[in-house]
């Protein structure tokens, strides 16, 4: 377990957060997100506001790689969606744990969407994936959300409900992950009661959905409140119009633990107020 030990060292920084932004939304998007036709910009503009972690694929980093810091650890994306615009798309496995090794990454990441005629499938992959991290020593980072994101946390929640999220959060704590990304579930006293399914196991915050800034900083402050590590968030921050700007905000109330009025209040002064 050395191997995985070093390497969660970089994706869970000494302070004991994890401030991960993804951008491997060309894997999951139903259409094309603009912002990320200059990956590399975007991925330089999140490490300059904190974060220690870039969510990608294994095309993209090929591109992406002068943007990270000697720091920066990679999570390679090992899943795209099948026909992502349906309201429970089909998840397919399109790359492997070695190949993940192979481009630096520090650690993998399998998005798990449960129910519907494919769910066997995805338990097994999910079980696959576990297995092989622990084999060879990748930290695994399971995502336990909704079947689609692409919707408001209360249409997916009514469409769902909690238990869905709380039975995924506990699949992928019970087949290996060591970091569990989630969802939203409404309010921060449900997180904590997905924070207590994880049993012990990290958990981050999924950003979903764009959101108005002061919503998704008091979504992470309540969040951090009910024992969550850090978050892993693509859409606000590179749909936003200074990502860098942003990042740091989340960043704040991760690591310093700044409320989310103060750490809003110093994004609206550096995006030139009225915000």
């Amino acid at each position: 377990m050395t191997g995985k030990a070093m390497r969660l060292k970089r994706v869970i920084d000494p302070a004991g957060v994890s401030v991960i932004c993804a951008l491997d939304h060309g894997m999951t998007a139903p259409t094309f997100l603009e912002p990320l036709a200059d990956v590399a910009e975007r991925t330089r503009e999140a490490v300059a506001g904190g974060a220690n972690v870039i969510m990608m694929s294994k095309g993209m980093i090929r591109v992406a790689e002068p943007a990270f810091s000697p720091t920066t650890a990679l999570a390679l994306l090992l899943s795209a969606s099948a026909n992502p615009g349906d309201p429970r798309p089909r998840i397919v496995r399109i790359a492997e744990v070695e190949e993940a090794l192979r481009l630096g990454a520090d650690a993998v990441v399998l998005y798990v969407a449960l129910g519907g005629e494919h769910e066997a499938e995805m338990i097994r992959t999910l079980a696959e994936v576990g297995r092989a991290c622990a084999e060879l020593g990748v930290p695994f980072i399971a995502e336990a959300e909704w079947p689609t994101t692409y919707a408001s946390t209360e249409e997916l929640a009514g469409r769902e409900g909690f238990e869905y999220l709380r039975r995924n959060v506990r699949l992928c704590a019970e087949l290996g992950a060591d970091i569990v990304k989630t969802n939203w579930p409404g309010d921060g006293e449900s997180f904590g009661r997905l924070v207590e399914a994880a049993n012990g196991i990290p958990v981050v915050l999924a950003g979903g959905s764009r959101l108005a800034d002061l919503e998704l900083l008091s979504r992470m402050e309540q969040a951090m409140a009910a024992g969550a590590i850090g978050c892993s968030v693509g859409r606000n921050i590179f749909m936003h119009e200074r990502p860098e700007a942003m990042t740091r905000a989340l960043s704040r109330v991760i690591r310093e633990r700044w409320s989310a009025e103060k750490a809003h209040a110093a994004l609206v002064e550096e995006l030139g107020g009225g915000r």
